[in-house]
């Protein structure tokens, strides 16, 4: 059992930065890999970015590269997901997800959080 809890969401003006954050707690010690999903009002949930227990391997979507960072802080159980340069369309609620390793592969996660909002302006 793992439960995860988000924050950071908000309004922000494009061009601007957030750094949303997901502490993990319960039996963690399975969750090798974390990722972030995103969902947009009436789209379909995509993919974001993923990270392995070290971070010694991240994916991102091509939609948000060079743009978002992925990290996490074992110490802490708590992942992060710094996101530069906003634009609109980035404007969903945003997810973070765990899975035994890090995968794209949004059936491979078994954990979720509630997600928080990110809202951008033009």
């Amino acid at each position: 059992q793992v439960q995860l809890v988000e924050s950071g969401g908000g309004l922000v003006q494009a061009g601007g930065s957030l750094r949303l954050s997901c502490a993990a707690s319960g039996r963690t010690f399975s969750t090798y890999g974390m990722g972030w999903f995103r969902q947009a009002p009436g789209k379909e949930r995509e993919f974001v970015t993923t990270i392995s227990w070290f971070g010694e391997s991240t994916y991102y979507a091509d939609s948000v590269k060079g743009r978002f960072t992925i990290s996490r802080d074992n110490a802490k159980n708590t992942v992060y997901l710094q996101i530069n340069s906003l634009k609109p369309e980035d404007t969903a609620v945003y997810y973070c997800a765990a899975a035994r390793m890090a995968t794209t592969d949004y059936g491979e996660y078994d954990y979720w959080g509630q997600g928080t909002q990110v809202t951008v302006s033009s």
